[in-house]
């Protein structure tokens, strides 16, 4: 499983629940471009509409700018293939309540290409100031530890 991309910013900003794996439908030069790292997941997310499920806002430049299609948009809603019942399992979680699907990694796994995202509620600042309050003070017990050793 080689992972292309990875939204860190989902983590920091969003307490994941529970996460999924799906599918999704690209065009040629989409699948060309993402096997070689250039998707950008920052600012995406994932919405349900017509019990269909859509990775949105996700930016895809073209594998070669210069053989461009004429209409081709980076950013244009893909299609996520889900099973019905992970459907309709994700519609009552995000209307009753009131959760994000964030997409949080895509990787190949077995010559497919995989969106990882994650039913997720957004974190208060002040669990964001604790994160980032935890994380100095292990870089600093790790500092002190490589100077006395």
């Amino acid at each position: 499983m080689k992972i292309l991309a990875e939204n860190k910013k989902a983590y920091f900003n969003f307490e994941i629940l529970e996460k999924f794996e799906a599918g999704m439908v690209l065009i040629g030069q989409e699948v060309k471009s993402i096997k070689l790292g250039r998707i950008n997941l920052a600012g995406s997310y994932v919405i349900l509409k017509n019990e269909e499920a859509y990775l949105i806002n996700a930016n895809v430049p073209p594998y070669q700018p210069k053989n461009l299609l004429t209409d081709y948009d980076m950013t244009r809603p893909r299609k996520l293939l889900l099973k019905k019942s992970e459907i309709q399992y994700l519609i009552g979680k995000v209307k009753v309540h009131r959760l994000t699907l964030m997409p949080l990694r895509v990787y190949a796994k077995k010559g497919k290409i995989k969106l990882e995202f994650a039913i997720s509620r957004g974190k208060k600042k002040a669990d964001k100031r604790e994160v980032i309050k935890k994380r100095e003070t292990e870089k600093e017990i790790e500092r002190e530890l490589k100077t006395r050793g």
